[in-house]
Formats: structure tokens, C-alpha cells, sequence
């Protein structure tokens, strides 16, 4: 059976989205040749034409319209009217307003199924601000996009798999956010996400809000009076679950493969451990020169994944990106649409 195409919405187009696509984009090329991964890139196209002529112009990205009946294995759907000219590594607003333009076409044509998931390259928030969009980011502008409350975050690399009760909040709202109801919807979320994997089972931890779990409520009350109950609850309802478990040993035994997934309670909690692990650096230089690692945003109508990084407009263009993150997001989309 032919494989629903993927969308790779771009980004910001004077970031590093047009150069990482068609690295990627060429080191699938056999996959895509075959037939087995289909991509449409949803952007600038004149963006993608330069990176593709510049980077990899072996490899051919013919453009499409949305009504055209039938797309090539790898095509690019132009986002919106072109503006003023993008040039690699400055910030506009008409990079922001194509970051938007090109995930709202693609969650469109998700929902209308003529697409399997979008996989989102990085885009940059003040542009996008400048442009009129005021989201803190992709997750907060998917979940309006598709009608959807209660979605929530996982990072990926390898065999760590972090949720996040919270994301972009103050540290100080945390323990209000974190709700008895917000985490049973993210143990829900974690749980089927780490099923449509197919890792031959679905055991998940619930790290500790509090040092120590609380230590019997001498540092806190919140895991003892909050996460426990709930956590008994997704137990006696099937679900293969522990803790509340300490934040300094929880993504150790993670990583040890005692768990398939962890659910963190806040932003930093998640993201230190995932991206210590994902960056590759440079011992001479001190500079990080890769970045492994995938979002994925759960509990959307969709499947949506994207890379772990920023536009980096300090090196956008200059042929240095690393398409690393972009390829584990692409297959991941791809996990998840087969499951």
C-alpha cells in the first residue's frame, strides 16, 4: 500500500528549515525513489529552490499545487504569497508569517487525510510575533489550529522518552498547573503514544514534582497528596505505571531501559536530560555540531513531529546544519502513522 505523503512544513525560511529539508531530503532519496516515504514540503519555494540548488542539486523537488490529483514522491507546496525577499539568517516578518502559513496548510491537509502527519522544521517566535502570531510555539498554535485542548509534549532520542505535564509557564505555576486531571491526561497521552511505537510494552514513571518524592511530605505535599493517588488509579486500571519517582535517579533508570517513557512535571525537568544526551560537541571547539532528538506533539487529531532545535540563524545558509534531528523526526511520523 502507497504510504500517505508526510508534510514538512518549513519553518522559518531564513532559518536553517530549507537547508536541513533537502539534506534529509537527499539522504532518503533512496526511500523516496522506492516509493516507501513520500514528502511534500510545505513553504517558501523559492527558499527550498535555492538550499536544493546550493546543497543538493542532484536531487530534484518539483513544485505542486493543493489540486493537483497526483503528487510526486517529493514535491513542494508553496505556503502563501511571496513578500519582500527572505534571505538566509535575518529576521522578517514574512519569515513569520510563512512558519505559520505553511503548518496551517499542513494541518488542513491532515484533517483532510490527504496527508499521513506533518513534521514541523524550526521556527523563530519573534518573527512570528512580528508577523502578527502571538503563540509561545508550534504546540500552542497546533492545538488552536485543530480545536484541540490538553495536548501536551514528548521529547525523544533514543530510548528517552519524556512527556511534560508542563511546558512554557513560570516555574512558580507549575504546582497549580499540575493537576490531578492534567496528569491522568498526559498519562493517557504517554501511554498510547509509547503503544503506537510498538516497543512490546508500555511501562512509564511518573518523576517526582518535589526533591526526594516529597520525603513523606517534609519537602512537600504535592506528589504525596497529588500524583499518588492518580498514579493508583492508572494501575488499578491497567496500565503498567510507577511513581511518583525521585527527579535525580528517574531518567538514569530510563535510560538504563527500566522504563519505555517518562512523564516530567515541568519544562527543564524534561529538557535538560533529553538534550544533554541529544548534542554532539566538538571537544576542540567547545561548540556543539549535531543535535539529536524529536518533539512530538500528543493528543492532537494529527500526527505531528519536529526537530529539537532552533532556526539557528547564526549559521543559517552557510551549509553547516545538521539534518540529523529533521531524519529521526521524519521516522518517527512515520512510526507513529503505522501504529
Amino acid at each position: 500500500m502507497t504510504p500517505r505523503p508526510l508534510a514538512i512544513t518549513m519553518g522559518d525560511p531564513a532559518g536553517v528549515g530549507p537547508e536541513i529539508i533537502v539534506k534529509a531530503a537527499a539522504e532518503l532519496y533512496p526511500r523516496i525513489q522506492s516509493g516507501e516515504l513520500r514528502m511534500v514540503v510545505i513553504g517558501s519555494n523559492p527558499a527550498l529552490e535555492q538550499a536544493r540548488a546550493q546543497f543538493t542539486p542532484h536531487i530534484a523537488i518539483p513544485e505542486v499545487t493543493e489540486t493537483d490529483t497526483d503528487w510526486p514522491a517529493l514535491c513542494a507546496l508553496q505556503a502563501g504569497p511571496e513578500g519582500e525577499p527572505i534571505h538566509p539568517g535575518v529576521l522578517s516578518a514574512d519569515g513569520g508569517r510563512f512558519a505559520f502559513q505553511a503548518v496551517e496548510r499542513g494541518v488542513r491537509l491532515a484533517l483532510e487525510g490527504r496527508i499521513g502527519g506533518i513534521v514541523t522544521a524550526p521556527l523563530n517566535k519573534e518573527a512570528l510575533n512580528k508577523a502578527g502570531y502571538h503563540y509561545p510555539g508550534h504546540t500552542e498554535m497546533l492545538a488552536e489550529l485543530t480545536g484541540v485542548k490538553g495536548s501536551c509534549m514528548m521529547l525523544a532520542h533514543g530510548n528517552m522518552r519524556v512527556s511534560h505535564v508542563t511546558t512554557h509557564i513560570a516555574l512558580e505555576d507549575v504546582p497549580k498547573r499540575a493537576t490531578a486531571e492534567r496528569l491522568r491526561r498526559v498519562i493517557d497521552l504517554t501511554h498510547d503514544a509509547v503503544s503506537r511505537l510498538r516497543l512490546g510494552r508500555t511501562r512509564i514513571a511518573v518523576a517526582a514534582l518535589n526533591p526526594h518524592a516529597g520525603e513523606g511530605g517534609l519537602f512537600g505535599r504535592h506528589d504525596i497528596d497529588v500524583a499518588e493517588p492518580v498514579i493508583a488509579k492508572a494501575v488499578a486500571d491497567g496500565l503498567d505505571i510507577v511513581g511518583p519517582i525521585p527527579g535525580d535517579t528517574v531518567f538514569v533508570k530510563l535510560r538504563a531501559g527500566q522504563y519505555d517513557a517518562v512523564i516530567a512535571n515541568y519544562h527543564d525537568q524534561g529538557h535538560i536530560p533529553v538534550k544533554l544526551l541529544g548534542f554532539e560537541i566538538d571537544p576542540a571547539t567547545g561548540r556543539w555540531d549535531a543535535l539529536s532528538g524529536v518533539n512530538i506533539t500528543m493528543g492532537l487529531p494529527i500526527i505531528r513531529t519536529s526537530v529539537d532545535h532552533g532556526t539557528a540563524f547564526d549559521i543559517a545558509g552557510k551549509g553547516i546544519a545538521n539534518a540529523r534531528s529533521l531524519i529521526e523526526a521524519i521516522e518517527y511520523a512515520e512510526l507513529l502513522a503505522a501504529g
